[in-house]
Parts: structure tokens; sequence; C-alpha cells
């Protein structure tokens, strides 16, 4: 019979069907005590009970020890290290609180240097000012004797007055002076772990974890109790365990308690921090037990050592077994003979039907193997041919790019781009341009061929074959191409000008105007002048108004030329003399429209033969009339010592338009204008910018 087994459950939190007590306050609390003490969220415990008086405890003690610990750190910082930029790391709640309290702590220390006194009245909380006397009495020598009184009592060991009532033995019983005790002479004192307040009668308890004054050890935390402190550990017993009250741990007995989880069929046994779960029924011989208990037979013919004697069969049966004698089994390959008494081979290659299925069989004693053909391999375990993948037996060796296996071989192909060469391995470049798949021009690669078009055409994207004619004219650039008027066509464009008055220049893009006086295409009569102007041409004749003569005579009038009525009064002409204008001149110019005036236009040139401004003459210049929307401004300006007039077109105009300025040049002498010269500007504006 087997062994029996021992199963090990793991211990469940909690134990069905039992009563539940309710929670006093006081377990609440310490529940948020052990969880403060891990530096668990306060705000987010798990609840022990649904009564809101127990959550509000379980919060506010699990928040007061994470104050007070966290209060303990700052002091211990500001002692050790007298700064508190350690504690900047984060910006929590308990991280501003050792923040605090180191602050105080300092102050209080800081305080004692500066010979300031512990009582010193500050407007600080009251927590503050506990810390700030604390470290502030600490740091005193002749407070030492004072704060070693503050250690923890040990129980039992209280002076019997102070247990009962210390006022009994105290000389001054029943004085109602001091909060606890009198020495005399209206002299008040506290008990220990207590000390004076400021006013001399009243007490108030030393907070001995604030002081480090308490002898917990390592591993141990200070808890401030009044008159007093008491140590509890930091790390939990574990699992298994509870904490005593004499800080120490203890098993717990889950078989006692009924916190264990074994089933009805298993008897519960304690073991420390944990328990085990036995099997109540015992198996007997020839079965053995498992995990639910249940007893299993043992086939005592599969074990190492054989029951039965040489010559002879095991047989199992349920709980035991029987031994038989040998009967003749023949094995693979082998069948008894006629006479049933020895075993003869089989030869497996007789017959039609051979098992190599195409390949040679050869037969052997006790089996047999198959004489593979080229191209396949025998395999001894499943006695087969099997074939061979040559194309992953030998990688890369075989074919130049793409190798397929076969039955029995295998067989190369090329990539697109390529044709299997005569050997049938290697593949050999195929000029896809011999067969014309591009619409224009066709360049073979390597294993590919590109299509490229002939000026004036692109590739499409769609196809990457056909060419596709560029309009030129649409092109962000095409406003550029041509002057005037691009015209798309295949494989090119076509600039165009304005016409009449403008022909294509000889680089095929800008427009030239056509100078018809040149030509004599004009229709101007013998007493007219031609004058050419941008695209086209003017007819003038101008005849000088009365008591004005022409000076010179022009044939022909350029853009350069000027025609200059000078005055010619008669004698005893009062009044033509008197006139202040002595010449008036006709000048002409032709412009284009601009399409835009990035700077100012400098058209017309009114030279003088003034040598400069002096102090009794000047010459001012100005637009009497003609000035379209302010389109021009006439400026002053000296050039080798004389005083030119500029005409300036200082906004766009947009033709064909003709403007007719007239122009004013008055001579000043001593304030007065003494005569004047009109000077009257034809202007010719195109609609065009060229």
């Amino acid at each position: 019979m087997g062994p029996s087994i021992v199963i090990i459950f793991a211990l469940c939190g909690f134990l069905s069907g039992q009563p539940i007590e309710p929670i006093s306050v006081e377990d609440c609390c310490k529940d948020g005590k052990d969880r403060g003490l891990q530096r668990q969220d306060c705000t987010a415990l798990p609840l022990i009970s649904e009564s809101t008086t127990c959550r509000i405890a379980q919060e506010q003690c699990c928040a007061a020890v994470l104050e007070d610990t966290a209060c303990t750190n700052g002091i211990n910082a500001a002692k050790d290290q007298g700064a508190c930029e350690s504690l900047l790391s984060e910006s929590t709640c308990e991280t501003k609180t050792a923040k605090s309290c180191c602050d105080c702590c300092l102050l209080g220390k800081a305080a004692q240097e500066q010979g300031l006194g512990c009582d010193v009245s500050l407007t600080v909380g009251y927590q503050c000012g506990l810390v700030f006397r604390a470290c502030c009495v600490d740091g005193n020598p002749e407070s030492e004797a004072t704060a070693n009184t503050t250690a923890v009592p040990a129980k039992g060991n209280l002076n019997p007055n102070e247990g009962d009532d210390p006022l009994l033995s105290d000389q001054c019983k029943g004085a109602e002076t001091c909060q606890q005790r009198c020495t005399g002479n209206g002299t008040c004192s506290c008990f220990k772990g207590y000390r004076m307040k400021l006013d001399q009668k009243n007490c108030e308890d030393i907070n001995e974890c604030l002081l480090g004054s308490h002898h917990c050890r390592v591993g141990e935390r200070c808890i401030n109790t009044l008159g007093s402190y008491r140590c509890q550990r930091e790390v939990s017993c574990g699992t298994g365990y509870e904490l005593t009250d004499s800080n120490n741990c203890k098993d717990i007995d889950e078989c006692e308690t009924g916190t264990h989880n074994c089933v009805a069929e298993f008897e519960c046994q304690n073991t420390l921090g944990s328990f085990r779960c036995h099997p109540r029924v015992k198996c007997g011989d020839g079965f053995i037990q498992d995990a639910l208990g249940s007893c299993i037979d043992i086939n005592e013919c599969l074990s190492e050592s054989v029951p039965c004697a040489s010559g002879q069969v095991c047989l199992n049966t349920v709980g035991s077994y029987t031994c038989q004698r040998n009967t003749i089994n023949c094995g693979r390959g082998y069948h008894l003979n006629e006479e049933a008494m020895r075993c003869t081979d089989v030869n497996e290659c007789s017959g039609s039907d051979t098992p190599c299925e195409g390949h040679t069989c050869i037969n052997l004693v006790g089996t047999f193997r198959c004489d593979c053909k080229s191209g396949f391999n025998f395999n001894s375990l499943t006695r087969t041919c099997e074939d061979i993948n040559e194309c992953r037996h030998f990688p890369g060796r075989l074919c130049a790019h793409k190798c397929e296996n076969v039955q029995g071989s295998y067989e190369c192909s090329c990539m697109v781009g390529f044709q299997l060469a005569a050997d049938g391995r290697n593949c050999n470049d195929l000029n896809e341009c011999e067969s014309n798949p591009c619409s224009q021009e066709c360049a073979n690669v390597y294993g590919s061929y590109q299509c490229y078009c002939r000026r004036g055409y692109q590739l499409s994207d769609i196809d990457g074959i056909t060419c596709e004619d560029i309009d030129e004219c649409a092109l962000p650039t095409g406003g550029h191409i041509c002057a005037y008027r691009c015209d798309n066509t295949p494989g090119s464009f076509q600039c165009t000008c304005p016409s009449p008055g403008y022909t294509l220049a000889s680089n095929g893009r800008s427009c030239q105007d056509i100078d018809e006086c040149v030509t004599g295409s004009h229709g101007c009569s013998d007493a007219e002048t031609c004058f050419n102007v941008q695209g086209g041409f003017r007819c003038l004749s101008f005849e000088c108004p009365p008591n004005y003569r022409r000076a010179g005579e022009t044939s022909q009038i350029n853009q350069a030329d000027t025609v200059r009525c000078v005055k010619s009064c008669q004698p005893n002409d009062i009044t033509c003399i008197l006139d202040p204008i002595h010449s008036i001149s006709h000048t002409f110019i032709s412009l284009p429209t601009f399409r835009e005036q990035p700077m100012l236009e400098e058209i017309v040139f009114l030279r003088t033969m003034s040598l400069g401004q002096s102090s009794t003459s000047d010459i001012i210049f100005n637009i009497l009339e003609g000035n379209l929307q302010d389109s021009f401004d006439i400026i002053k300006r000296f050039e080798n010592g004389r005083i030119v007039g500029v005409v300036r077109q200082v906004k766009p105009i947009i033709g064909p338009v003709d403007v007719a300025l007239k122009l004013a040049m008055n001579y000043v002498t001593s304030g007065a204008v003494s005569h004047q010269n009109i000077v009257k500007v034809n202007v010719f504006i195109s609609e065009f910018w060229f």
C-alpha cells in the first residue's frame, strides 16, 4: 500500500457561518493607526465596519499617525541637518507637516542659542508652539535633567502616592493653586512625564517622541501618551501571527479559532504561522490517497522491483496483482513458425504491395530498408523514402533567383524583369524595350525598364509609361513665360501679343511696340505730327496762343522733343508786357501700365538755368491742372549746381488713359513772383505693362 499524502492549504481570511460581533471605536482607531504606520492613504481606507463613527475613527487615527510621523521626521531633520531643504522633494500634506515642524524646531533652537528663553510668546499655532519649546528646551543643557525624567516608566513601578492620588502626599494637600503638585512656599511642580507651563501652575505633557528622549528599539515606533509613551512594532508580524500587548509576535492557532479551510473529510493540524489538512479516512494496502482524500489503486506491475519471478507475467488487479506463466510473443519483424515453437523473420519485401512505394525494398533480419531514388532519403523511424528539399538544404547555391522544391528534384525561376537562362539555373536580364512598352522613349535597366518623355511632355503618374503634354501656360510660372498671352501647344507653347500696335520679339516671348511713325503706317495729315506711343500713335498739332511764337521748328516730335512758345508782344501792348507768363512749352511722354508701384517713377525733368537758390531769388514748381487722383507730384532737386524740377508718378494708373498735366515754374525774386514758365505734359498711358 502506498504512503498517505499530507495536503497543505493556504489560510483564508474568514470563516463562513460565524456570527459577526460589533466592532468598537477602539478597534476602528487601532486599524487606522496600523494602516497609518503602513503609510496607506487615509482618505481611501478599506472599511472594517459600515458605521460612520468607525470610518471617522479610522481616518482620524490614521491621519494622526501620519502627521505625528511626519512631524518627527521634520524635527529629526532640524536636529541632524540644521536645514529643511531635504523635505521639499514633494508637495504632499505629509511633506508640508514635516517642513512646518522642521521650521518650528529651527526657530526654537535659534531662540535657545540667542538666549531668548524657551517661553517667548510668539503668535504661532499650537503644534508649532509645542515643537518650538521642545527643541528649545532640548538644546538647553540645564534642561537635560528634566528631559531625562520623561523615560517610559515600567508598568507596576509607579510610586504608590503618584499612582493613587499624588495630592495626598503633597505638602499643599487640597490646594487649588497647583494643577498637580506643590513643593511648598507656593511653588508648584509636575509629575514625571509632565513639565510646567508659563503660568508656573499648570502642567503639560512632555512629548518624548518629539524630543527623542524615548528608548524605543530599532524597528519600533514611538507613540506619545499622557505622561509617558509606548513603543509599537513598525513591521507587521506576517500571515499566521498576531501582535501581543508585550509587542511580540504570537502564532495564530487557526484550528482553534476556526479560521482554517479544511473540508469535512480532512482534519486541521496547526503549524507555526499556518496549518495543515490531513485526511480522516486511511486507505488500505494496494491503494494511495490523492489530494481530495480518495483512494487510488496502485499498479504494482509498474514498480521498479518486479513482483513476479523470472518467466512470469505480472497482471494488475484492484488493490493487488497476480503472476502468470510467460507465453511466446514475437517482436516486430518476426512471427511464429508453423509449429508455433519459435519466431522467424518476416520478409516485408515479398509480394506486390511493398512498403517502399516505388523504391527498391531490401529485406533485413527482423526488419527492412528502402534503397531510395535520387532526390529522396530513407527515414529509419518511419521506414519510408522522404523527398529531399534541395532549396532548403542548399539555399542560394542552386538557383540564381528563386528555387521551388518538387518531388525528387527542384525547379528554378526568375524575378520580374529576368528570364531563365539555358542552364536552367541562372537568370538573364530581359530587354523590355523591345516590346515598346512606353508611349515615347524607353531605356532598358537591369531587371526592369524606364520610360521617359521628350521635351514638353511629362510621364504619367498613373501608369508610368504614358507621356502627357505639359501645359506650360498653366504652370505656376506660366504668367511670366509670355509677356501678353500664352497658348499651349502639344509639347510646347506659343506667345502672342496684342494687335495692332505690338509684334512678337525675337525671343518668342516678349512684345515689342511697333513705331508707326517710323514705318509710315500712321494716318496723320501733313499738318499733323506723328507721335509714337505704347501700342499705337497720336497725330499731334500745336499752335502757339496769341502774343506767343514758336521757338524753332520741329518737323517730327519724338519722346524727348519739346514744342516751346515764347512771349512776343506788340509795341505798346501793356497787357502783354505785364503778363508774367514768359513761355508755354508742350512735351510728350508714353508710359505702360505699371502692374505694381514698388518705387516712385520719375517721368519729367524741368531743368532751369538758375545756378541755385540765393537769398533773394528762388524757383517754385507746382502742378496746376490734370493731376488725376493725385497720381503725380513734383519736387525740386539740385543737379550740377542747377535747380531741376522732377515730376514723379506716385500711384499706379490703369490704362489706357491720356493725362494732360499743366506745370508751372515760378521765378520768385524778393518774395514775389517775377515771371513764370508753363509746361504742358501729355502723358499717354498704355493698357499693357510692356
